[in-house]
């Protein structure tokens, strides 16, 4: 059923606020659900809280509050993020919801009915982080290896699922299934817990330990264990069994999920459906740790970064582009603001914000902004062409095999190449030399941006839309498909807006390591030294300067080489190539700083600086507003 696809999030556990690792798990699901859908495929995606075990009860006495208003208050704080993060899941499902209550006492009792649940006394070590029992061989030097406490040993009657009963079954499905658990290492990591015998699974609680769960059908003296009642979400959120949903999307299901829930998904959940006879789920996908200092990001460790103060610093779709590029799936990553400046800086600033500003500008300088189509093509041309409809393929193939940041790595490989295009064919040349074959090269430029904004798309929804729309698109964001960019020429003729795109400003970092909403102290420090004097002022010396020569500096992707006439000639290296034709700057004038020390950039020596504003329409150099003699000091 490749023109369907379903994806779920791990049901998150509301024992505290969301962070940063929620966020990137369903900004994934997000993701590969924007991009199931441009590939023309039906797609679901579900989300939500897990509401239910003793952490809650825990919690909710530490708030002061009952576990139902505060698992109403947390649950919230989830359903209200999404939309913040441009996260457009179908569903948001609860655990306390009656809805799920329904299908968990309806599995249950299913499973009780084919006599795989059995009551028995058992006595082992219990860990509350976890809220399960782990056996001896999962404990490192006898601890916890996630919550580094001892097990607490209790012995007590409950109910038990004959998971063992399935063992055999599950080891033949995960080796005739290669993918069924992605990427590999997981599945091997799942095979090699698999080699030892498996136990059967507790999955009830007694009320004299804990009332805030779901009711056994067959006994309601027992609630159901959290992961037992937690899993079934993926089911109840389709309207199992009967529902149009499930019989619809349950056949092309995916989890994804964080590696360390790994067992109870990998091993627990399709125990569970074979035991029901419910068909497993087509893709457990596993993604590693985000850590920070080299140690595991966790709300419990205390150490977590909060998704909306990065979001809001430095832009959501920023934000989206360096989870999903900076994080290997499958392993761990670390997390680093200055990481995440780094890459908005290079990648998005330098490489596509300046490829889409330099581009739609000349092509509004040179053709106001509408092209009937390409003039006579060259082997570069055709060659760029060529790259840019094998990418597509490329792209699809990485996207299925959830390899995000290869599909990112592709499309940034094509962007470098259009900026060394236009460095290369010099469109400000062509202008007066060979008008023609101007014509072609902002072509190629626009067509190709077309199909890298629809391939961002899933990544940066609201920059490749605001691209799109700059670039005349008349169908954006998810009514794009990949089959129509796969079309060469397909949107022709090209009309643009009349303003370039400002998509992504260069920025500096500004909160602490430890994603506080504060600036850190060397920030504060540098404010208060920023505030100077009438007379340190006066020490600049500030002459107004006459153009006389300007080039695009060779292998510079921003300096032009200016000969500026002050009273005396400087060589003046100014980073403003992206807004402006170096021939456009001859004649006119600038405001130089003239008395700073000379700099040594790309091998030239810059003898001064030319004073420039940025807004969100880019960069402007000061000019005065009429004539004035070279070398006229601003006062």
């Amino acid at each position: 059923m490749k023109d369907r696809f379903y994806i779920t999030t791990p049901i998150y556990y509301v024992n505290a606020a969301p962070h940063i690792g929620h966020a990137y798990t369903t900004i994934v699901a997000d993701v590969m659900a924007r991009f199931h859908h441009i590939n023309g495929e039906e797609t679901y995606f579900l989300t939500g809280t897990d509401e239910h075990g003793d952490k809650i009860v825990e919690a909710a006495e530490k708030a002061g509050e009952t576990p139902q208003a505060y698992t109403d208050r947390i649950s919230q704080l989830f359903r209200e993020l999404w939309p913040k993060l441009n996260i457009g899941n179908n569903d948001f499902i609860r655990t306390t919801e009656p809805r799920h209550k329904k299908v968990v006492q309806e599995i249950l009792q299913k499973i009780k009915d084919k006599d795989d649940i059995y009551f028995s006394e058992y006595e082992g070590r219990y860990c509350f982080g976890c809220e399960r029992f782990i056996t001896e061989r999962e404990l490192v030097e006898g601890k916890c290896p996630d919550h580094q406490v001892e097990p607490t040993i209790i012995k007590e009657s409950n109910y038990f699922f004959r998971m063992s009963k399935y063992q055999d079954w599950l080891i033949e499905h995960i080796q005739k299934n290669p993918d069924f658990i992605r990427p590999e290492r997981y599945k091997n990591e799942v095979l090699s817990f698999l080699k030892e015998p498996l136990e059967d699974l507790c999955i009830s609680r007694p009320k004299t330990r804990l009332t805030w769960g779901i009711d056994l059908p067959f006994n309601n003296q027992y609630v159901t264990y959290v992961w037992f009642d937690a899993l079934i979400n993926y089911l109840s959120g389709l309207g199992y069994p009967d529902g149009e949903l499930y019989k619809k999307f349950w056949p092309v299901a995916q989890h994804l999920i964080a590696k360390d829930i790994l067992k109870p998904h990998g091993i627990y959940w399709p125990c569970m459906l074979k035991s029901a006879g419910i068909e497993p789920f087509q893709h457990l996908n596993v993604h590693g740790y985000w850590k920070f200092n080299e140690g595991k990001m966790s709300k419990s460790l205390g150490n977590v970064v909060k998704p909306l103060d990065m979001a809001d610093l430095y832009g959501l779709d920023a934000f989206r582009y360096f989870l999903l590029r900076e994080m290997v799936f499958g392993l761990d990553a670390e997390f680093s603001e200055s990481a995440l400046v780094g890459r908005i800086n290079a990648d998005l600033a330098n490489d596509i914000g300046n490829l889409a500003s330099r581009s739609l500008s000349m092509a509004n300088k040179f053709f106001k902004g509408e092209i009937a189509g390409p003039g006579p093509m060259r082997e570069l041309d055709q060659g760029l062409k060529r790259d840019a409809l094998e990418l597509i393929n490329q792209y699809v193939t990485f996207m299925e095999k959830i390899s995000f940041h290869k599909a990112l790595i592709a499309v940034w490989e094509l962007i470098n190449k259009l900026n060394k295009y236009i460095d290369t064919t010099a469109p400000w040349v062509l202008a007066k030399s060979d008008p023609e074959y101007l014509k072609t090269v902002i072509y190629v430029l626009l067509e190709i941006q077309k199909i890298i904004s629809v391939l961002v798309w899933p990544f940066m929804p609201a920059a490749a839309e605001k691209l799109q729309a700059s670039l005349g698109l008349e169908r954006i964001g998810r009514d794009l498909k990949i089959q129509d960019i796969a079309q060469w020429g397909r949107f022709s003729p090209i009309k643009i807006m009349t303003h370039a795109p400002h998509l992504f400003p260069r920025v500096e970092q500004k909160l602490t390591e430890t994603g506080d909403a504060k600036k850190d102290k060397i920030s504060i420090e540098a404010e208060e030294k920023s505030k100077i004097t009438y007379q340190e002022f006066a020490k600049l010396d500030l002459r107004v300067g006459t153009v006389k020569e300007a080039e695009a500096v060779p292998k510079s992707k921003k300096l032009i080489k200016l000969k500026v006439d002050i009273g005396e000639e400087r060589t003046v290296l100014a980073g403003i190539l992206n807004h402006y034709n170096p021939q456009d700057l001859i004649g006119r004038q600038v405001i130089l700083v003239a008395n700073l020390e000379p700099a040594t950039l790309m091998g030239i020596e810059s003898q001064g600086m030319v004073l420039a504003a940025e807004d969100e329409t880019g960069i402007h150099a000061l000019m005065p507003d009429k004539p004035t003699k070279p070398g006229s000091k601003v006062k």
